[in-house]
C-alpha cells in the first residue's frame, strides 16, 4: 500500500517536504536508500565509540537564518546551536590570519587599515539580513519583500564577483577572509555566482554565526524525523527505489533527488524533450573527504585560529582565486584549497575524556578526481600548523569519485549538486517558472539541484511541498510549522 504522499530521500530538503506535507493533515512517508536518515546530516563514530564524526556537513550557517528553520526553531526543539567566538579563519603564512570574528567591530579592529572597507562591506548587509536571506534562498520568482536587498546583492557583485575583487583591501588578510568563504561555490573565481556565496554567508557569519550543533549534525535530522513523526508521517530506511513506477497510488511524490537519479528511476517516462534538458545540466568540481581522529587541538601557527569553528586553507587571495578556477577546468595541480572544521572549537562534548577528537576536511578537486586525498589535506594543513601530522591517531579519507558511491546525488563528488554558476543558479534543474513541478503528473523535485541551491537551509523541500500543496491538493495557505502549531 502506498503512502498519500511519498518523499524519496531523507536529507535536510527532503525531511524538510516531508514536514510540511505532513503539517497540512496528509499522510506522508519518506524512503531513504541508506540504512540511516540524515543525507547530508549524518554524526556517526568511525574509530571509537566516544568521538562523534560528521560525515558530510558539519558546520550551518542557514539553520537559524532561513525561513523554513526560523518557523521551524531548532532551538525551541532542543537542538542548541553553538557558536563559536570566530565564525571562521583564514591563515597565510608567515603566522598571519584573517579572523572573521562574530563580532563585526572586533573583526574590523583586527583588520586594521582594511577594518572601514569591511564595515563598509556588511554593515548594510546586516542591517538587511533577513531581507537577503530570504530573497537568496528564495525561488526568486517574484519580488523580495525588502526591495533594498538584491540591490545591495547587485553592488556586491559587481565588486567583488569580478576582477575588480583584486582592488577591494589593501591588505592580504581581509582579501583571503572573502575569498575563501566565496570558494564554498566550489568552481571559477572571481564570478557573480562566488560573490553572492561570499556575500551571504560573510554577513551571516557576524549576524547568526556560523553555528555547529551540540552532538554532531544528526540532531537536525532527528528533530525534523521526530516532527513528522508527531504529525503522523512515517520512515523507512533501506528502500533504494529503482523505478518511479514503485510508487503509483500516491497522489504526490517528491524526489530529493538530482538529474542523474531522477533519469535513473523516470528516464523512460518523462518526454524527450525534458530528459534531454536534465541530461545537459552541468556539474561542478568535486570534494574528496578525510576525518582524523587527533589527540589534542590542531596546533595553528596562529594560536587564535583554534578558536574558529570553519578554517580556510587556501592562501592569498590570487592563489585563491587561481586554484579554484584551475580545479574547474579540470586541472588537479597545485596545493588544494581545504576547508577545516574542528568542532570541539565551539562544542567541548565533542572531546573524549582522554583528549581525542574530530577534525573534518575536505579538499576541492576536479570532478571525478579518483585521488586518495589523505596526503593532500594533511600537508596542506600542515603548512599552516606546522606538528598537525603528529597529532594524527587515525584517519578515513574518501576521494571525490567515492562520494558519489556514497550519495549518487554528488555526481563526481559535487557536493553542491550542480555547478553553482550564475545561470544554473537561477535556472536549475531546467530553465522553468516552478523549477520543483516535472512533466509527469504529481511528481515533483526537491533536491539541492532546484533553487535555491546547495545548503542546509531545508527551502528546497518547503518550496517544492508548496507546490505541490497547490497544484495537487488545492492547499495555499502554507501549514503553520512552529513548535505545539497545529
Amino acid at each position: 500500500m502506498v503512502a498519500e504522499v511519498v518523499v524519496v530521500g531523507s536529507g535536510p530538503n527532503g525531511l524538510a517536504a516531508a514536514v510540511t506535507l505532513a503539517r497540512a493533515g496528509l499522510e506522508v512517508e519518506v524512503r531513504e536508500a541508506a540504512e540511516d536518515l540524515g543525507g547530508g546530516l549524518r554524526t556517526k563514530p568511525l574509530f571509537r565509540p566516544d568521538v562523534l564524526h560528521d560525515i558530510c556537513a558539519a558546520v550551518h550557517p542557514m539553520a537559524t537564518a532561513s525561513g523554513f528553520f526560523r518557523e521551524f526553531d531548532l532551538a525551541a526543539r532542543g537542538v542548541e546551536l553553538l557558536r563559536p567566538e570566530i565564525s571562521y579563519a583564514h591563515p597565510l603564512d608567515g603566522g598571519r590570519a584573517g579572523l572573521a570574528y562574530r563580532s563585526l567591530d572586533a573583526t574590523c579592529e583586527r583588520l586594521g587599515p582594511d577594518g572601514p572597507r569591511w564595515r563598509a562591506l556588511m554593515e548594510p548587509l546586516l542591517r538587511h539580513s533577513q531581507g537577503l536571506v530570504d530573497f537568496m534562498l528564495s525561488g526568486q520568482r517574484t519580488l523580495p519583500a525588502d526591495l533594498a536587498a538584491p540591490f545591495l546583492l547587485a553592488k556586491g557583485l559587481l565588486t567583488h564577483g569580478t576582477p575588480l575583487a583584486a582592488r577591494q583591501f589593501a591588505g592580504p588578510e581581509a582579501a583571503a577572509l572573502l575569498a575563501g568563504v566565496a570558494a564554498h561555490v566550489v568552481g571559477r573565481m572571481p564570478t557573480p555566482s562566488a560573490a553572492s556565496v561570499a556575500l551571504m554567508l560573510g554577513h551571516l557569519a557576524h549576524a547568526g554565526g556560523w553555528p555547529v550543533p551540540r552532538g554532531g549534525s544528526v540532531r537536525i535530522a532527528e528533530a525534523l524525523a521526530e516532527d513528522l513523526t508527531a504529525h503522523g508521517g512515517s520512515l523507512r530506511t533501506g528502500a533504494r527505489l529503482d523505478d518511479l513506477r514503485e510508487l503509483r497510488g500516491a497522489r504526490a511524490v517528491l524526489l530529493d533527488l538530482g538529474p542523474k537519479e531522477f533519469l535513473r528511476v523516470a528516464g523512460p517516462l518523462l518526454p524527450a524533450g525534458y530528459r534531454r534538458s536534465l541530461g545537459r545540466y552541468r556539474y561542478g568540481p568535486g570534494a574528496a573527504k578525510v576525518d582524523f581522529l587527533v589527540n589534542g587541538p590542531v596546533p595553528w601557527a596562529e594560536p587564535l585560529v583554534g578558536r574558529a569553528g570553519t578554517v580556510h586553507l587556501g592562501g592569498t587571495q590570487r592563489e585563491v582565486f587561481r586554484q579554484e578556477s584551475l580545479v574547474a577546468r579540470g586541472r588537479p595541480g597545485g596545493a588544494p584549497f581545504v576547508l577545516v572544521v574542528d568542532p570541539a572549537a565551539a562544542d567541548p562534548g565533542r572531546v573524549a575524556a582522554d583528549g581525542h577528537r574530530p577534525v573534518w576536511a575536505y579538499a576541492h578537486v576536479p570532478n571525478g578526481d579518483r585521488r586518495d586525498p589523505a596526503e593532500l589535506v594533511t600537508a596542506r594543513i600542515e603548512q599552516y600548523a606546522p606538528g598537525f601530522a603528529a597529532t594524527v591517531v587515525d584517519r578515513r579519507s574518501v576521494s571525490a569519485a567515492a562520494l558519489e558511491a556514497y550519495n549518487p546525488n554528488y555526481v563526481g563528488g559535487d557536493i553542491a549538486a550542480g555547478a553553482v554558476t550564475f545561470r544554473q543558479a537561477l535556472l536549475r534543474p531546467t530553465p522553468a517558472w516552478d523549477p520543483y513541478r516535472t512533466p509527469l503528473k504529481g511528481v515533483y523535485l526537491c533536491s539541492a539541484s532546484t533553487p535555491p541551491g546547495p545548503g542546509v537551509h531545508g527551502m528546497a523541500g518547503y518550496l517544492a511541498a508548496r507546490s505541490a500543496l497547490r497544484r495537487e491538493f488545492g492547499v495555499r495557505t502554507a501549514p503553520r510549522l512552529a513548535p505545539g502549531a497545529c
